[in-house]
């Protein structure tokens, strides 16, 4: 059975482009909606941002990214390794794939796009797994993006 390469996802979410960069910028913003503790984190190209997880039945994870991109109010993009969710299973020296957050002004709001790609160079004893649980995971964080944009609206 072959899988795609890439997840990609798109949500026209109704807030201004500034709202939603700091959402996806602002690594304890970022933690609230997508279940990682940030706080007293920040995102910096170059650098590793690492976090307990919060989701319910995930909690014993650390989440360990390397940002690559922060380009204000246009792209973020980071690198990780795809449903690393076994304890005491040494992931580092498989490759990682890149999340990459795109946004643009559209009429009502901003669209957020984000691709997951570089799945074809995750083992294939776990790729198929790896990309089926984070896609299911990119429809869930899409809808949790948007209910912390509308919680803070003000």
């Amino acid at each position: 059975m072959h899988s795609s390469d890439r997840i990609e996802r798109k949500i026209l979410l109704k807030a201004p482009r500034s709202q939603v960069w700091r959402a996806l910028a602002n690594a304890e913003a970022f933690g609230q909606w997508f279940g990682v503790n940030l706080e007293g984190k920040r995102f910096v190209a170059g650098e590793r941002t690492q976090g307990q997880v919060t989701y319910p039945g995930y909690e014993h994870l650390i989440w360990d990214v390397a940002v690559e991109r922060v380009e204000p109010e246009r792209v973020f993009s980071f690198r990780w390794h795809p449903y690393a969710v076994e304890p005491g299973v040494d992931y580092s020296q498989e490759s990682e794939t890149r999340v990459h957050f795109e946004l643009e002004d559209m009429d009502g709001g901003t669209l957020l796009k984000v691709v997951e790609s570089g799945f074809n160079n995750i083992p294939e004893a776990r790729r198929l797994k790896a990309f089926r649980m984070d896609s299911r995971g990119w429809d869930e964080q899409m809808a949790n993006i948007e209910a912390f944009l509308s919680r803070s609206d003000r």
